[in-house]
């Protein structure tokens, strides 16, 4: 029992001594290691909030980072089922076309008519082809790693490499986009300075082409979406009415077991299967092309506008905010890369001569967009660049 004692004894002398309890201010004391360790804390607190740039858009890019990070991840993997479902779903458009709508076409439509559809139709799939897979394939544009002459704006936080003006990091792609406007999931590819042209143009020619196919296949989708409803009327209807004497038993005696039994049987339909499945092959092409061009024309919309502005996508956000910035001061926000309306489409689809409209702009064509995507001039602000 006395050992005990001592034994608690000294393990609470031990304790008091650790913690010092009775200190000389008066107040309490942690050894030197925990206060240490709190101030560490402390300072790792405030370095996740404290700052003297910090802002509602700062807290909120904060709180919503882990959701930025899951949406990053599962873009990067999906992108190339995004890229698929494109390449089917366009596929089952060209296949209705091609095996339902072109033999009417051919049978039913004039000569003047024929050569109309046939040639818009396959130049517009043309162009559709082409930029799609020039904005996949084609490389947005990195910066330099090692070192050059080439004027930086800032320095890549995450890439450690100087940025060039315009030049953004890209989460998806984990690395710096030149002139990045977007991360586009259907293309699987950042859209940048070396394939804004072709993204863009892809999405103005498949608008193009899904209003061509909802506008030309109206009255089809009517007359099919009748006939689906005339299908589903004749299913509903009996096809025999038995007439017998017998009252309760109809349907529990076998047929023609009871005398003065007769039948009054309807013919069978004139649809086939093959029928059906033609009507709702074009509900599906109407529904499924309508909806893309009202969804992409309004993104195709949105784009045009940006590119009249000489702004991304990004730069509309930065600029904004520069805007309202430079309006407290009692200034006027300008943008450096706005070259004028005209000026913007001609830099934009590289155009310096009047033929190059149908040659780069109307028909199909790889050459490189202008400038390299490191520098860009501000003279032409003064005068115009390309006079056409």
């Amino acid at each position: 029992m006395h050992s005990r004692r001592q034994v608690f004894s000294s393990v609470m002398r031990l304790f008091l001594r650790w913690f010092r309890l009775c200190p000389r201010r008066g107040r309490v004391r942690l050894p030197r290691r925990l206060q240490e360790l709190w101030s560490y804390s402390r300072l790792l607190l405030k370095t996740l909030y404290f700052n003297t740039l910090t802002n509602s858009d700062v807290v909120m890019d904060c709180l919503l980072e882990p959701v930025f990070w899951l949406v990053d991840h599962l873009t990067r993997w999906f992108g190339v089922v995004f890229v698929c479902l494109v390449v089917v779903l366009t596929s089952s458009i060209l296949f209705i076309a091609y095996f339902c709508l072109l033999p009417m076409v051919l049978h039913t439509y004039s000569t003047a008519w024929i050569v109309w559809h046939v040639c818009y139709g396959h130049w517009n799939l043309v162009m559709i082809v082409f930029h799609y897979y020039k904005a996949t394939k084609t490389s947005p544009g990195h910066p330099p790693q090692m070192k050059t002459d080439v004027p930086a704006v800032s320095i890549c936080k995450k890439c450690i490499i100087p940025k060039p003006a315009r030049t953004h990091h890209c989460g998806i792609c984990n690395t710096c986009i030149l002139k990045m406007d977007h991360h586009c999931p259907w293309l699987n590819n950042c859209v940048g300075h070396f394939n804004h042209r072709y993204f863009f143009s892809f999405c103005l020619y498949m608008t193009l082409g899904c209003v061509y196919c909802s506008i030309s296949g109206r009255n089809m989708f009517i007359d099919a979406y009748n006939a689906i409803e005339h299908f589903k009327s004749l299913d509903v209807e009996k096809q025999g009415v038995p007439v017998t004497g017998v009252g309760l038993l109809i349907g529990i005696l076998p047929p023609g077991s009871m005398t003065g039994q007769s039948y009054y049987q309807t013919s069978p339909p004139p649809f086939t299967f093959r029928d059906k499945m033609f009507h709702k092959s074009i509900i599906y092409m109407w529904v499924l092309t309508s909806t893309v061009a009202l969804a992409l024309g309004g993104l195709t919309l949105w784009h045009a506008v940006l590119i009249s502005r000489g702004e991304t996508s990004i730069e509309r956000h930065i600029n904004s905010k520069e805007t309202r910035r430079m309006q407290k001061k009692g200034k006027v926000f300008r943008n450096p890369f706005n070259y004028g309306r005209l000026n913007n489409w001609k830099v934009f689809f590289g155009v310096e001569k009047r033929s190059h409209w149908l040659t780069r702009v109307l028909l199909p064509s790889g050459h490189a967009p202008y400038g390299d995507g490191l520098t860009w001039d501000f003279y032409p602000h003064k005068k115009d660049m390309m006079a056409i």
